[in-house]
């Protein structure tokens, strides 16, 4: 799946605290998310996403915490145990061609692929995955950098998405990002 792999290393200014001065996990992901939730983190590289779903999601929850890299994994993994959030967290690094997620079908709540989608090589393989994994009326939040995706380009993965079996139920407005939330049918 995988097309341009955003280096290691960057992780660590993803997960930088002058980060949430711009973008607040908690705004973005609240709406979405319940106590005893299941959530999937496509793409979640240190977990600057994912330490939040963790603490929305509550002891009763999990979130599966998806991405390429073994090194972002592990970060991820020691953040998580100092946050104190790493028994609702799993962490598995999937390969170019699948998130390895299979096991997950029919029982995911909400996704999250922040800044993902145009990393991959297959966007239709990737949304045919998360799709799968969804409950009934469970929602993927798409949301892409403005800056490195085009309008155009954008509206083709909203496209891939609904051949995928989902249909969009809003625009949210995210800073700098284009976004939208999607929901598999009943």
């Amino acid at each position: 799946m995988a097309e341009r792999v955003c280096p290691w290393w960057v992780g660590y200014l993803l997960v930088s605290p002058v980060r949430r001065w711009f973008d607040k996990p908690e705004e973005v992901l609240g709406p979405h998310l319940k106590s005893g939730a299941t959530a999937l983190d496509v793409g979640c590289a240190m977990g600057y996403f994912s330490l939040p779903l963790a603490e929305l999601v509550g002891p009763g929850g999990r979130v599966v915490c998806v991405d390429l890299q073994e090194r972002m994994i592990r970060s991820l993994r020691k953040r998580a145990a100092r946050a104190g959030v790493s028994d609702r967290i799993e962490t598995r690094v999937c390969s170019a061609k699948s998130l390895g997620i299979r096991d997950l079908e029919g029982e995911v709540d909400f996704a999250l692929a922040y800044a993902v989608v145009h990393e991959v090589r297959d966007a239709d393989t990737l949304l045919e995955e998360i799709q799968r994994v969804l409950v009934p009326a469970g929602r993927l939040l798409i949301a892409e950098p403005s800056g490195h995706v085009s309008g155009e380009a954008f509206e083709e993965t909203v496209a891939s998405a609904r051949k995928a079996g989902l249909s969009v139920v809003e625009r949210p407005d995210i800073k700098r990002s284009r976004a939208v939330l999607l929901e598999k049918p009943r």
